[in-house]
């Protein structure tokens, strides 16, 4: 299919109360058809994958065209400039987690894009270095630990960031080191308990919130299997 194809089609799918449930859920994006998520992945599995089709469809500007394009990309084949483009155009948290979930965190750049990124003033490029961030440390089952420790001076350096989408984004990356192993939960904890010590409204409710989710039964369940 050609990138105009794919929009043809998706605008055929589109619906007023899908568009209305991007609201319901904090979904910003000025040019949206209203198509499910659901659809769009039945979607990318026809058109499997496909690099330069996944450009073009990022240069629509279209949501649906963007959110489908981490399940056709390849994520060993994009580069670290490419990945830099894309979080800057960034300007709702769905694109954002869709990239970081299901592309960047396969890609060999993902550890220099989380340093890189979680230095950036830029609401969506930020949120990206932590949901990039969560997003590793949930899908990389062989990475070693000591990135992780890395990591948690950067998410305590950002923790002070109130802005919602930033704030949620570093407390998921939190929660998701915590729940890799044993001795990074420990180290995670620490990290935790510092921040819901603080004085600082935001890093306060970060910490707090990881701490109480990981004593949840199913976090404690996940935790005891690795």
């Amino acid at each position: 299919m050609t990138s105009n194809e794919v929009l043809a089609w998706l605008e055929r799918r589109g619906s007023k109360r899908n568009r209305d449930g991007m609201a319901r859920y904090a979904i910003v994006a000025p040019k949206a058809f209203g198509v499910s998520v659901a659809t769009l992945r039945q979607l990318s599995k026809k058109i499997g994958t496909d690099p330069e089709l996944a450009a073009d469809l990022w240069k629509s500007g279209w949501y649906e065209a963007r959110m489908l394009v981490p399940f056709i990309d390849d994520p060993a084949a994009i580069t670290a400039a490419e990945m830099d483009r894309r979080a800057r155009d960034f300007d709702n948290w769905a694109v954002c987690d869709a990239s970081c979930f299901h592309l960047f965190d396969k890609s060999p750049h993902a550890w220099k894009r989380i340093e890189q990124w979680s230095r950036r003033r830029e609401e969506f490029v930020k949120r990206a270095a932590f949901a990039l961030l969560a997003s590793v440390a949930q899908h990389d089952r062989i990475a070693a630990d000591a990135p992780f420790r890395k990591s948690l001076p950067w998410i305590e350096r950002a923790a002070d960031d109130d802005r919602n989408f930033v704030k949620k984004g570093v407390n998921w990356a939190l929660r998701a080191i915590g729940e890799r192993n044993q001795a990074l939960h420990a180290a995670a904890v620490k990290t935790a308990q510092r921040l819901a010590a603080s004085l600082h409204p935001s890093a306060r409710w970060i910490g707090k919130d990881a701490l109480r989710q990981w004593a949840t039964p199913a976090a404690q369940a996940r935790l005891a299997r690795r």
